[in-house]
């Protein structure tokens, strides 16, 4: 098979152990990122499969109605917003669907709580510019972290913060709630009460037609001056402009952001990046050597179980009775 794989920003594909599972296939990496369709389909046009990394490459009816010899795409991690499931079936592509791990992407929404509470990047460009001691920052231990969804990467934040002597709070859904009022953590008893209450707002939702948007300019208002919005998840759970806009007004004092509507970013005047009290991380959540071998990995699999006519782990199976 002819596998291409998009959006390798960093080149490290090739030097992933796993990658010796594709020996036996041609296959052609992309270092870069274009979204202009026709570009796309220049790339494409010749592949019998795809290897999408996460969410990096969108996948279109526009696209795949013009990519004929495309039979996979093979997804690491599950299938989201960026890929039109029923468009692949349309025009008879298999989509595959790999694994995940909350291990990393937690780790990093906390580290962006460590740093944005003590205001450790702030003080180090400080000092690298010759100044010393030039803010003070705050310990988690005593605060209240106010975690919105309650899954695999939230109880998670939650058993840290427990760890760091912080109280939790959390909000989602009533099944989330429930669960958290089990494992004996805060509920809020609003959306309201939740952000003007919360010292530090981490957000864990996936991000659907219902999520989307769904942390208003309004939401962002009721925060303290002093408190911290943490988004590791995904860009579009906050309403456009919302955040920029919140923290010029101080309310709330810093943000950590990981993710944004657009990716890459290589504009170093982006709006976010001019701002003292904001940290901006580069999509960094899965981004970690374990994650990306154990990602890729399963989705080789899939790919050479797909060549050898025993496909597994499709999303879309009515496409093999066809």
């Amino acid at each position: 098979m002819h596998i291409i794989i998009p959006d390798d920003y960093q080149n490290v594909i090739r030097s992933l152990p796993c990658f010796q599972l594709l020996k036996d296939h041609q296959v052609t990496i992309y270092n870069d990122t274009v979204k202009d369709i026709s570009t796309m389909v220049a790339r494409f046009k010749n592949a019998d499969a795809l290897v999408l990394t996460r969410e990096r490459t969108a996948i279109t009816e526009e696209l795949v109605a013009q990519l004929p010899k495309l039979k996979l795409i093979s997804q690491t991690g599950k299938i989201s917003n960026h890929l039109d499931l029923a468009a692949c079936t349309r025009h008879n592509i298999a989509v595959t669907e790999g694994i995940g791990s909350p291990v990393a992407p937690a780790e990093l929404a906390w580290l962006l709580i460590m740093n944005a509470v003590r205001q450790v990047p702030q003080a180090t460009e400080a000092m690298k510019a010759g100044q010393w001691q030039t803010n003070i920052g705050s310990t988690i231990h005593g605060r209240l972290i106010g975690i919105w969804g309650y899954g695999k990467i939230g109880k998670r934040m939650a058993d840290y913060a427990i760890a760091f002597g912080a109280k939790v709070m959390v909000w989602g859904s009533e099944n989330s709630r429930t669960q958290a009022l089990q494992d004996g953590l805060l509920i809020a008893e609003s959306k309201a009460a939740f952000f003007s209450k919360a010292d530090v707002v981490t957000l864990h939702l996936r991000l659907t037609n219902s999520t989307r948007s769904i942390v208003t300019a309004s939401d962002l208002g009721l925060m303290k001056p002093n408190a911290v919005l943490v988004n590791s998840s995904r860009a579009e759970l906050i309403e456009e402009g919302a955040l920029l806009h919140a923290l010029r007004l101080g309310r709330p004092g810093f943000a950590a952001v990981d993710v944004y509507e657009t990716e890459p970013i290589y504009d170093k005047d982006y709006p976010l990046l001019q701002l003292p009290n904001v940290i901006c991380t580069p999509h960094l959540g899965y981004v970690e050597q374990h994650s990306y071998e154990l990602y890729f990995r399963k989705a080789f699999e899939n790919v050479t179980a797909f060549a050898s006519g025993t496909p597994v782990n499709i999303a879309n199976p009515e496409v093999l009775q066809i």
